[in-house]
C-alpha cells in the first residue's frame, strides 16, 4: 500500500523542516526505511494495494514565506531544499538538446571555448575516433591555454569507473595517457573504485562481470560555467545512433561551483591514473578495495556530504542576502552595479545517490515525488533498462497519478545481439516487463498505467528520468534528468547523480513536453498481445535465473 511509502517520507520531511538537524532527519529517514521494508516485505502482493488511494493520507505541503524566490506555483515541491541546495536560474539559461550528434557537437565547442575549467563524469570513455577527437579537441585547448598572449590556467579533471575503464588492452585508460604525460600539472584522471568488490571476490570475478558489483554511474560535463547533465557515456554511439537525453545550463556559476566539488569530493577518494598507467590514492585517503571498507565509506561519505552541506549553506545564505536582507544593497542599486540577474523562475535541485557511503537523496526524492503525485496527475517515466525497484513498482500500482513507462525494445536494448552470457539480457528485462504488466493488469490498473516501447531503426534507447504533469495542466512543471535508471543498481549499488528542474517558465515547460513527446512518439503500447510476437518467447533458464540475477543489471 501506499500508506507504510507516505509515512516514512512525511517523517524525513518534518525533521528536515528543523534547522541544524540533517544528520538526524537522514538517520531518521534511514530507520523508517528500514521498517517500511520488512512491512513491504510482509505484505508483499496483497490485494489491499487497490485501496492505497484512498487509504494513504496526504501529506501537508511544507510552505516557507512567500518571497519572490518562492513564488506560490513551486511551493509544493520546496520541501527538497530541506535536503539539498537549491539554485533559482532564469529560464533563458537552459536548454533542452534532443540528439546524441547535438551533444557531442556541443561538448566539441565548448572544450574549445573552456578558459578555466573542463570537468567530466562518466561511466567510461571509449576507444574509438570520435572519442579521439574529444580527446583532440582537450589537448588542443590545453596547447591554446599555455601559448595563448595571455595564458589561461585551464584545469581539466575526468572521473571515470575504474572496472569498465580498465576492460581490454585499449581502454579509457590508454585513451587519456598522453595528455596526463604532456600535461601533468592541468590534468586529472580519477578513477573510481566500488569498495564493494574487494578481496577473494575481486579475485574470482572476471573482467567485465566485475561491473556488476558497482560502478560510477554520474554523467556530468562541465566547461567553466556551462553545464550538461545528461544519462550519456563518452562513447561514440552516445554521439551517434544511441538516444538519450541532455539538458544544457548555460552561464550558471554556482552550479558549476556545486559538480565541480562534487567530481573533485568523488575523485578524492578514487585512485588517481599516474603517466605510467599504474594507479595510486590521494594522501591519506583509505583505500578503497585494500583498506578498512567502513572507514573508507566513513571517509567518503563525509567528502561528499561536506560538499552538499557546504552548497546549501551558500545558497541559503545566497537567498538571504538576495531577498531578505534590508542591510545591503537594494535591488536598484545592485542593478546599477551591474550586478542585476534576471528573476529566477526555474529552479535546480542536485540528487545524490550513493547508497554504498549511505547517501540516499535521490530514492528520498524520487519516493517522495511519486507518493504525492495527486490524482489527475500525469507521469511519464523513462528507463533504458526496466528494472523498478520494489519501492517504486509499488508506488506506481498503489497511488493516484497516471503512469505512462517508455522502456527498449528488446531490439534497442544496449546489450540486444550481445555475445555470451549478456547477450540473453534483453530477454531477461522482457521476463520482468511482462510480471509486470500482468500485475498491473491482475490489479485492473491497464488505464492508469501504461507501458510503452521505444523502437528506431539502428538505434539503441538508453533516455532517463520523469516528467510531472499537475492535475488539469497540459504541460509538465518538473523533470528529474541525470543518471540512474530507478533500478536497483541505480538505488542500491552505483553512484548516481540527477537534477530535478522546476519550472514555471511556460517556453521551458513547452521544451521538456516537446522532448518527451519526441521519445514517445517512437513508441508502441504494450498489450498482451505484444509478449505473443515471435522473438519474445523467454526461456526457462532465463526465467529461472532472471530472480537470483536482476539486482546486478
Amino acid at each position: 500500500m501506499a500508506a507504510p511509502a507516505a509515512g516514512p517520507v512525511f517523517w524525513r520531511r518534518l525533521l528536515g523542516l528543523l534547522p541544524g538537524r540533517p544528520g538526524l532527519a537522514a538517520l531518521l529517514g534511514r530507520l523508517s526505511d528500514r521498517l517500511g521494508r520488512s512491512r513491504e516485505r510482509r505484505r508483499r502482493r496483497s490485494p489491499w494495494l487497490l485501496l492505497a488511494p484512498l487509504l494513504s493520507p496526504t501529506v501537508p505541503q511544507v510552505t516557507s514565506p512567500p518571497c519572490c524566490l518562492c513564488p506560490e506555483g513551486v511551493h509544493r515541491f520546496q520541501w527538497i531544499r530541506n535536503l539539498v541546495p537549491e539554485f533559482g536560474v532564469s529560464s533563458s539559461h537552459v536548454r533542452v538538446l534532443s540528439s546524441p550528434a547535438e551533444f557531442f557537437e556541443l561538448m566539441k565547442g565548448q572544450i574549445k571555448i573552456a578558459k578555466r575549467r573542463v570537468v567530466m563524469a562518466s561511466l567510461y570513455l571509449g576507444t574509438g575516433p570520435l572519442e579521439q577527437e574529444l580527446v583532440d579537441c582537450l589537448e588542443s585547448s590545453l596547447e591554446k591555454s599555455l601559448q595563448a598572449k595571455f595564458p589561461s590556467d585551464l584545469k581539466v579533471s575526468i572521473l571515470l569507473d575504474f572496472t569498465r575503464g580498465s576492460r581490454g588492452r585499449k581502454n579509457s585508460r590508454t585513451m587519456l595517457l598522453p595528455l596526463l604525460q604532456r600535461f601533468p600539472e592541468r590534468v586529472r584522471v580519477s578513477l573510481f573504485h566500488t569498495p564493494n568488490l574487494r578481496g577473494l571476490l575481486r579475485l574470482l570475478i572476471p573482467e567485465r562481470f566485475n561491473e556488476t558489483i558497482g560502478l560510477q554511474h554520474i554523467k556530468v560535463y562541465l566547461f567553466d560555467n556551462n553545464v550538461i547533465l545528461s544519462g550519456a557515456n563518452l562513447s561514440d554511439s552516445y554521439f551517434t545512433n544511441r538516444q538519450d537525453r541532455y539538458v544544457f545550463l548555460q552561464d550558471c556559476a554556482e552550479i558549476a561551483d556545486f559538480f565541480t566539488e562534487l567530481v573533485d569530493a568523488v575523485g578524492d577518494v578514487s585512485l588517481q591514473l599516474q603517466g605510467d598507467d599504474t594507479v595510486e590514492v590521494v594522501d591519506g585517503m583509505v583505500h578503497p578495495y585494500k583498506g578498512d571498507r567502513a572507514a573508507y565509506c566513513r571517509a567518503a561519505n563525509k567528502r561528499v556530504m561536506d560538499v552538499i552541506h557546504s552548497a546549501r549553506a551558500r545558497q541559503q545564505m545566497l537567498h538571504a542576502q538576495t531577498f531578505h536582507s534590508d542591510s545591503l544593497l537594494s535591488q536598484e542599486d545592485a542593478a546599477a552595479a551591474g550586478d542585476r540577474r534576471p528573476a529566477p523562475d526555474t529552479w535546480i535541485y542536485p540528487l545524490i545517490q550513493m547508497k554504498p557511503f549511505e547517501i540516499q537523496i535521490d530514492e528520498i526524492v524520487t519516493e517522495t515525488l511519486l507518493t504525492e503525485a495527486e490524482r489527475g496527475a500525469k507521469v511519464f517515466l523513462t528507463t533504458g533498462y526496466f528494472n523498478l525497484t520494489q519501492a517504486y513498482m509499488d508506488l506506481v500500482l498503489g497511488t493516484r497519478a497516471e503512469y505512462q513507462i517508455l522502456l527498449a525494445s528488446p531490439e534497442v536494448n544496449g546489450f540486444f545481439g550481445a555475445k555470451g552470457v549478456a547477450g540473453a539480457i534483453p530477454a531477461a528485462y522482457v521476463h520482468i516487463e511482462r510480471q509486470f504488466y500482468s500485475e498491473v493488469c491482475s490489479l485492473g490498473q491497464q488505464d492508469r498505467v501504461q507501458l510503452q516501447e521505444y523502437w528506431r531503426r539502428g538505434w539503441t534507447f538508453h533516455a532517463k528520468g520523469l516528467w510531472l504533469y499537475l492535475a488539469g495542466s497540459s504541460l509538465p512543471c518538473l523533470t528529474l534528468i541525470g543518471s540512474p535508471n530507478f533500478g536497483y543498481r541505480s538505488v542500491h549499488r552505483d553512484l548516481e547523480a540527477q537534477i530535478a528542474i522546476v519550472t514555471e517558465s511556460r517556453s521551458l515547460q513547452q521544451q521538456l513536453h516537446q522532448e518527451q513527446e519526441q521519445l514517445y512518439l517512437r513508441s508502441g503500447v504494450v498489450t498482451s498481445a505484444t509478449f505473443e510476437q515471435p522473438g519474445r518467447q523467454v526461456k526457462l533458464w532465463v526465467k529461472m535465473v532472471t530472480p537470483l540475477i536482476k539486482n546486478f543489471f
